[in-house]
Parts: C-alpha cells; sequence; structure tokens
C-alpha cells in the first residue's frame, strides 16, 4: 500500500478547507458520518473542534455526549482543538475550561492534539492515517471497530448497519423480533410491523439483504 493509497472518510456536511487539503495528500470519501468528522481506520476517528466550536459545545452541552458516542463506537477516538488559546475569548472561567480539559484526559482518556490552521490539522489528519493504515496495516471503514461492552451492544450495532436503520430503529427491530437471526429473516411485511419501519425502508432492507453479492463492485 503506498500513500496515495490511503484513505480518508470525512463528514460531507464539513464545509471548511480541510478535505481539499487533504486531497492533496490521500484519497477522501465524503460521508455522512453519525459519529466523529474523519474517519481514519477501523479503529481510529477524530472530532475536530476550533476554539469556538470547543466553548460552545461546553456551554450547551454536546461537548461530552459527542465524546461518549466517539469512545462507544471507536477503540481509539480523538479530539483535535484548532486555534490558539481556550482562554479568555469567552466569558468562562478558566477553570471549568481546565475541569472540562481534566475530564477529557482523564474520564474518557481521551488524547487532545492541538493544531494552529486547517493545514495543520489536515497534515496531522493524514499523518495518523498514514500511520494506521500504511505502518499498523489497519483497514479503514465507514463503520467503526467498536470496543463492546455486551451482546445487547454487539448485536445493535449489528443490525444499526442496515441501510436506514438508527440505534432506535435497531432497538425497535430486535423488542419485536427478539434476535439479529430473526431480523435477517423477517419478510417485508413483517419488517413493518415494527414501530419505526415503514414500507420503503422494509422493502430497502429486503433488498439488501438478498441482492447477490456483487465483489467487482464493491471493490471498485
Amino acid at each position: 500500500m503506498q500513500e496515495n493509497e490511503v484513505i480518508i472518510y470525512a463528514d460531507h456536511r464539513d464545509n471548511t478547507r480541510i478535505k481539499e487539503l487533504l486531497k492533496k495528500l490521500c484519497k477522501v470519501e465524503e460521508k455522512q458520518l453519525e459519529v466523529a468528522d474523519y474517519l481514519l481506520s477501523e479503529s481510529v476517528a477524530a472530532e475536530r473542534k476550533t476554539t469556538d466550536d470547543f466553548l460552545n459545545s461546553l456551554t450547551d452541552g454536546r461537548l461530552f455526549k459527542q465524546l461518549a458516542e466517539l469512545k462507544k463506537n471507536f477503540v481509539s477516538p480523538l479530539l483535535i482543538i484548532e486555534g490558539d488559546t481556550l482562554f479568555g475569548i469567552r466569558k468562562i472561567h478558566p477553570n471549568a475550561i481546565r475541569g472540562a480539559l481534566a475530564s477529557i484526559a482523564i474520564d474518557y482518556a481521551m488524547p487532545v492534539i492541538w493544531t494552529a490552521s486547517q493545514l495543520e490539522t489536515a497534515q496531522m489528519l493524514f499523518s495518523i492515517a498514514k500511520r494506521e493504515q500504511l505502518d499498523s496495516k489497519k483497514s479503514v471503514a465507514i463503520r467503526g471497530k467498536r470496543s463492546f461492552r455486551s451482546d445487547n451492544q454487539e448485536q445493535l450495532f449489528l443490525i444499526s448497519g442496515l441501510p436506514g436503520i438508527s440505534t432506535e430503529k435497531a432497538k425497535s427491530l430486535l423488542k419485536h423480533f427478539g434476535s439479529p437471526e430473526k431480523v435477517f429473516l423477517a419478510s417485508e411485511a413483517e419488517l413493518q410491523q415494527a414501530d419505526g419501519i415503514g414500507r420503503e425502508l422494509a422493502k430497502r432492507i429486503r433488498l439488501i439483504l438478498s441482492k447477490k453479492y456483487e465483489k467487482s463492485i464493491l471493490e471498485d
């Protein structure tokens, strides 16, 4: 595998220059990511925040919800903070900021990487992806390699991989059918009996489960 074969998945809602900068270094696939801003390998995902973003998400309560989702879905998530400083730019007590950073490092055991610009962020993302994919020979996938804590979580992860199925819809299907096996064997009409599963969604699920695997298409 060569450097130009390194691939990074980037959330398509990212409207920064980072994706364009990354495209000069490696292959970039734009997807709507449920968790994280960038997927660098099956194990590593990065959430990027400018200093303003960080402080906004801290004050409105989004920060730790996002970090919790990262921890649930990836073995080695990381937070990138882009900018000069978090202190003195908002009316937030310095102790609150220090407390948040301490919690990220200790309670969440999540590394925080500081960058000065979008260019530096892109270079850091590529460096990590290269290390993961070339040096450690890890693949990269739209769904990360998750560290599971229970059979229920593994079942939810499995079912939520179906098209159009969120975690809540996965719970609905598992509650209705009792097991992933019964979900996979259910007919289109039976799938619609679960809460939140409409006709079009049931049709799409059955299509994906029954369609013949076409190797050449999936590998292109």
